[in-house]
């Protein structure tokens, strides 16, 4: 479900527009033409199709207060033994 909003609405209702956009793009006009779609990141990227990686999330703003801990491999492989 789509809604339509003036760009004065979506400068004076953000949270309205934001949580509109949960359930499908928010078009916003400006001068009754459309100019912006809002859209949820998740919809976004069903959109573009991206595989996020983990560069891309590691580069995102707030990424800094990730802590990632990568465990040891218990069971490396080991050089095969011809004797």
């Amino acid at each position: 479900m789509s809604k339509i909003m003036t760009s004065r609405e979506f400068n004076q209702h953000t949270s309205q527009a934001k949580r509109a956009a949960e359930q499908g793009p928010v078009f916003i006009t400006d001068r009754g033409k459309p100019c912006h779609v809002l859209l949820s990141i998740k919809e976004y990227q069903t959109l573009i199709r991206q595989e996020e990686n983990i560069a891309d999330l590691l580069s995102m703003p707030g990424s800094e207060d990730i802590e990632l801990e990568i465990p040891r491999m218990a069971d490396l492989p080991q050089a095969a033994d011809f004797k």
